[in-house]
């Protein structure tokens, strides 16, 4: 009898035609890179026309463009806006108390399985939170749709798990793609941070995929998508020196980011306020800082104008770049859904014109573009936040068209990246994995290695004995070649410790204290929850060959035995057995 699923399958042919043919995958990728595009645009049109409403400014327009917004709208719109988000998040924690799964997780520990409900949901919260003017990117709303539906569709053909990671992948690919007009930068977001690593098997689908994503939003111009920069100045030999202290000043200002958000999230749970009030409370604190200027609302898409930007004073340019960088740590700390991606783009632009007024002041002599180094602080920032030094090296390379710069922005990012992993460890997507208490860093497929635990590795027939028991009486119960280990347990059945048969039939063994003198391990013990590596670490620090494996009820009773070579040797196998996966062997 066949269990009906919950979910919608394709036919068994048609499932079976596409695990047997590589190329399948590719038209898969092409219709989830079409599906990707058309979620960049709805996700747009719809923050669009909230702004429209809300802030009664032309659907045509940005929010972050405006020369002023109404004070009412300005403060009312996102106070109010995070009330109606903070009481839908304590709505939504009755019905669906488990948290979201985002694409670099469903990745790394799910096999590339994600909820389509779920994903749903933090679309529609990040439209709202881009809509009422927080300061978040839609990045992360148009990343988690598109790569949701691209998981409903894998797993409605039954994919290999390798296959649907992928499938992951080229969702992501397509939104980026779409979003910022950018193909190779599309591809390599999903290369870097989605896939968690580039293999031939993994090149056609996702790069269709970002290919696909952007025909579908490139003939939508007056969505304004991607980032428009006007001509750059010759970049030099001396460029790529200055590039590379811009990129050390970015990682330092990325971690900052970063951390603020984290602190301003910890003093608001901190203060006890009524969840509902927290993006409220953000959302007022937002409001009061568009009074000063609009361009720290929403993304910031509008206000990111390179010709505009670099013509503004000093003064101004660094007034925005504080604030837009608070209206962020607000945002997200106080519970706004979206990301970082757009706005660090914005502000390390605005960090880059900064930096050149400096340099000017400093060494006048030096005559830096102000565009060059607007696009190479833009991407260093990103780089630094988001991660991924190839994407955002592609993103320069498809805006801007100049290899030397682009050339500059790489020397940019790899030493921003390089600062804030020795430095920090995280980009911000695997911090917030951090203070939930994952261990993961990137999207490589880790979740394999939790599945395997020591539950499943053991031996479950163990040889028990007593621990009072004689040398005598154990050498006549267990004679040489019977049994290679016992579990010594005390008379409640709880584990006391390890003995060795052969070290018991040694003829100089000292017999007096009977087996409770030659028991080994007595307070080192692995547990079933234990995934391998961590059972590995255990052989590690204790340099043990085997070890008894106790329940974790409190009673330490055994349930099973567990050697460490079999644990190296099963390792292997599975890791062997991903690679090849991974890089489509049969």
């Amino acid at each position: 009898m066949v269990t009906p699923s919950r979910y919608l399958e394709a036919p068994r042919r048609l499932r079976a035609f596409v695990r047997a043919h590589e190329t399948s995958l590719v038209v898969l990728a092409a219709m989830i890179g079409t599906i990707g595009g058309l979620v960049v645009l709805a996700m747009s049109v719809a923050v669009a026309a909230l702004h429209a409403l809300l802030f009664n400014i032309s659907i045509t327009e940005r929010l972050s463009s405006q020369p002023d917004i109404e004070t009412l709208r300005a403060v009312l719109v996102p106070s109010l806006g995070g009330l109606v988000l903070g009481a839908a998040l304590l709505l939504l924690l009755r019905w669906r108390p488990a948290r979201e799964i985002d694409p670099i997780e469903a990745n790394a520990l799910h096999g590339g399985r994600m909820s389509f409900r779920g994903s749903v949901i933090v679309a529609l919260q990040t439209t709202w939170s881009s809509g009422v003017g927080a300061s978040v990117g839609l990045e992360a709303g148009y990343t988690q749709l598109a790569s949701g539906l691209a998981a409903s569709l894998g797993r409605g053909f039954h994919l290999r798990r390798a296959d649907q990671r992928i499938m992951v992948g080229c969702g992501a690919a397509a939104a980026i793609s779409g979003a910022f007009g950018a193909p190779l930068a599309g591809a390599f977001y999903a290369f870097e941070l989605v896939i968690g690593g580039y293999t031939p098997a993994s090149l056609a689908p996702v790069g269709v995929a970002a290919v696909a994503g952007y025909f579908v939003t490139h003939g939508f111009e007056a969505l304004s998508l991607g980032i428009n920069i006007g001509p750059v100045g010759d970049v030099v030999g001396r460029d790529l020196a200055i590039a590379a202290l811009l990129g050390g000043l970015a990682a330092l200002f990325g971690i900052l980011i970063m951390r603020g958000v984290a602190l301003c999230e910890t003093g608001l749970a901190k203060i006890r306020l009524w969840p509902p009030l927290r993006p409220a409370l953000g959302g007022l604190a937002v409001g009061l800082l568009a009074l000063v200027t609009p361009q720290v609302m929403s993304s910031g898409h509008g206000a990111l104008h390179f010709s505009g930007l670099v013509s503004m004073p000093l003064q101004i340019i660094a007034g925005v770049f504080v604030l837009k960088a608070l209206a962020s740590i607000v945002s997200l700390g106080a519970g706004f859904r979206g990301g970082l991606f757009f706005a660090t783009l914005f502000m390390g632009a605005l960090g880059g014109r900064l930096f050149t007024g400096g340099v000017d002041l400093a060494w006048p002599g030096l005559g830096l573009d102000p565009n060059v180094y607007a696009v190479i602080g833009m991407s260093a920032l990103s780089a630094s936040v988001i991660g991924g030094p190839l994407t955002m090296s592609f993103i320069a390379l498809e805006s801007t068209g100049n290899l030397w710069l682009t050339t500059a922005v790489l020397v940019a990012v790899i030493i921003s990246t390089t600062i804030t992993r020795e430095l920090f460890g995280y980009s911000f997507a695997t911090w917030r994995f951090h203070l939930r208490g994952e261990t993961i860093r990137s999207a490589a497929d880790v979740g394999w290695i939790r599945d395997l635990t020591v539950q499943r590795l053991m031996r479950p027939d163990v040889a028990t004995v007593d621990a009072d028991i004689g040398i005598g009486d154990f050498r006549a119960k267990f004679p040489l070649g019977s049994k290679t280990q016992v579990v010594a347990v005390d008379a409640a059945g709880r584990y006391v410790g390890l003995a060795v048969v052969a070290e018991a039939h040694a003829p100089d063994i000292d017999a007096a204290h009977g087996l409770l003198g030659i028991l080994h391990h007595r307070d080192v013990v692995l547990h079933p929850v234990m995934n391998i590596q961590e059972a590995i670490a255990v052989f590690d620090a204790a340099e043990a060959e085997s070890l008894a494996v106790v329940e974790t009820d409190g009673e330490h009773r055994p349930v099973g035995l567990l050697t460490e070579a079999h644990a190296m040797r099963r390792y292997a196998e599975e890791s062997e057995k991903r690679r090849r996966e991974a890089i489509g062997e049969v």
